[in-house]
């Protein structure tokens, strides 16, 4: 019985780590995404910005 349990209790340890590794390299996939996506955005957003501050 404990044999079997901790047997149990390790299997489900590495599907643990496994979903884990797997959830943290999605998320971190869609972040580095959406920070690539974003730093356009924002560098094209500070230069109208100055440029219609300086025209003004």
């Amino acid at each position: 019985m404990m044999k079997l349990k901790k047997r149990k209790i390790k299997c489900s340890a590495i599907f643990f780590l496994c979903w884990f590794a797997f959830l943290v390299l999605l998320v971190d996939g869609i972040l580095k995404f959406q920070t690539l996506v974003d730093f356009p955005t924002l560098a094209i957003y500070k230069f109208t910005k100055e440029h219609k501050t300086e025209s003004k």
